[in-house]
């Protein structure tokens, strides 16, 4: 599949969003999160800000962005329509917590409690965010549970990773410190997630072959002899779009170091360091591997799968 800069985005900036939030969320229950108004701005700030850019950039791959409004409307079968759905019913409890929390408009467990239904929401979002993909049978790389685990694991990842740099820049160590624990466990949950998932798609048994989709296959192997068109078009863009097997390694290995590796071992580091200095230092380099390590697992994510169509442009099996 084509992997489009504006769905990349999205679901990366969305899911890293969304996942800040919902450890908000989690630090207010706990009693951890702090009070302090600045704080409070560039948190929320940047989880709704994160959550906002992403979902807006989605629009940009649509044919007519300005009649993106009308996908609402298929709630009842499209998950791409739930999506939209639940991502603007989750701006309400999210808003909400932030407003209450940031101005102290209510008590603090009052707070929390609306913290939760938003970190409730922000999770069903990311899942029909996951289930947009997962869905889709035509592409045996996404139609898998392990494509729901991983936006499930991703996006909270991520979001744990930017709120430790967060904590430890406004001084607030002790909150610090258990974020980067909860982000350490995320990174390994989110390692052994994205290599199943990577083992699952080329140990997976073949949907169709070009036997099957042709219905050809009782003659014979069925091989292509020419192409059904003589120029480019739409299929070959968007769903015939290819990456060398050598490539597709060098690429992994680059998301599982930048990704998860290069991050895990940062933040560890900072348990062995006692100067706040060296540990914003290193959180900081956490915050931008992490950013391009998933950003790059996210474009494999596309580049790699293929969809049943190909099977007419010459592919032998999906």
């Amino acid at each position: 599949m084509h992997p489009a800069k504006s769905v990349i985005f999205f679901t990366t900036a969305s899911g890293a969003g969304y996942g800040l939030l919902v450890w908000l969320a989690v630090l207010a229950v706990m009693g951890m999160l702090p009070g302090d108004m600045l704080f409070g701005f560039i948190a929320f700030g940047l989880g709704l800000g994160l959550v906002t850019a992403g979902l807006l950039s989605s629009t940009f791959h649509l044919g007519h962005p300005e009649r993106a409004w009308r996908a609402f409307s298929q709630w009842r079968s499209s998950w791409l329509s739930r999506e939209g759905v639940a991502a603007v019913l989750a701006f309400v409890p999210l808003g909400l917590f932030a407003l209450t929390w940031i101005f102290a408009l209510a008590p603090a467990q009052t707070a929390a409690m609306i913290g939760v239904v938003g970190a409730a929401m922000s999770l069903v979002t990311i899942y029909t965010t996951s289930m947009i993909y997962g869905s889709l049978r035509t592409i045996p790389a996404w139609h898998n549970g392990w494509t729901v685990a991983g936006y499930l694991v991703l996006g909270p990842m991520n979001g744990a990773v930017i709120l430790a740099f967060l904590l430890a820049l406004l001084g607030a160590f002790e909150a610090a410190q258990v974020v980067t624990i909860i982000a350490a466990v995320m990174l390994v949950l989110g390692l052994v997630v994205k290599l199943l998932y990577w083992q699952h798609i080329h140990s997976a048994p073949a949907v169709s072959t070009a036997g099957t989709a042709t219905g050809l296959g009782h003659l014979g192997k069925v091989e292509l002899s020419a192409s059904p068109h003589d120029q480019d078009n739409y299929l070959l863009r968007e769903m015939g779009f290819r990456i060398a097997r050598k490539h597709a390694a060098k690429l992994r290995r680059i998301a599982i170091a930048l990704g998860f590796a290069v991050p895990l071992a940062c933040l560890l580091l900072t348990a062995l360091l006692t100067a706040p200095l060296a540990q914003m230092l290193l959180l900081l380099v956490a915050v931008f591997a992490c950013q391009i390590g998933v950003t790059t697992e996210r474009w494999l994510f596309f580049a790699e799968a293929k969809h049943a169509v190909t099977l007419f442009y010459g592919e032998q099996a999906v």
